[in-house]
């Protein structure tokens, strides 16, 4: 007999994340279980309270699986069909694209400002950085990317250097920087698709 949940889909709907999938004959209840998109366990190692139980009668009366959509970036489901057994729903190990779904719950705002500083009877200019992070940001989501002539468009599009510590949220002042006076530069993700997702890069 097939149990496997088919068809998962999300969508975020005023304010709220809607899972939806295709339920299988004979299945009355599901664990749903949610968790930031890259960081799934194994079923053996679920928590818990990650689980939620839901049964095809919630189901029908709220037309799908609904969460207010309180985190930032992306937000991944599974839904586990579940059998009673001893009067006690077990779910059934499935891990496939069929019963697995994802939201964007929005970015995070990064906003930056560089102001450059000349300096007399020098070949070098002075470079304040300064950041607001509305979330904490890792210190490899970001690079500095120097170019000489103009302002570099993309990461690729000079020499890029790395920041050596972590952001935490709010603002920040970074230790000013010595460049050449025909030297430009500007912040850019180190990976643009996968924190691209997470975050928002503002240059002010």
């Amino acid at each position: 007999m097939q149990y496997r949940i088919v068809k998962a889909a999300s969508q975020a709907l005023d304010g709220e994340s809607v899972v939806t999938w295709q339920w299988p004959k004979h299945v009355e209840a599901v664990y749903v279980y949610s968790f930031p998109d890259g960081t799934e366990q194994e079923p053996e190692g679920l928590e818990s309270k990650r689980l939620k139980l839901f049964t095809r009668e919630e189901y029908k009366t709220r037309s799908g699986y609904r969460e207010r959509i309180e985190h930032i970036g992306v937000q991944g489901y599974r839904i586990f069909p579940c059998l009673i057994r001893g009067g006690q729903p077990v779910p059934l190990k499935q891990i496939d694209r069929e019963n697995y779904t994802r939201v964007s719950g929005g970015k995070a705002k990064l906003s930056y400002s560089i102001k450059y500083g000349n300096k007399w009877f020098s070949k070098y200019k002075s470079v304040q950085i300064q950041l607001f992070c509305e979330m904490a940001v890792p210190q490899n989501a970001l690079c500095y990317v120097k170019k000489e002539g103009a302002s570099p468009v993309n990461k690729e599009d000079g020499i890029a250097y790395p920041f050596l510590n972590d952001f935490a949220a709010g603002n920040h002042r970074l230790p000013e920087i010595e460049i050449g006076k025909n030297e430009f530069i500007r912040l850019f993700f180190t990976d643009g698709k996968a924190f691209g997702e997470l975050y928002e890069l503002i240059a002010e």
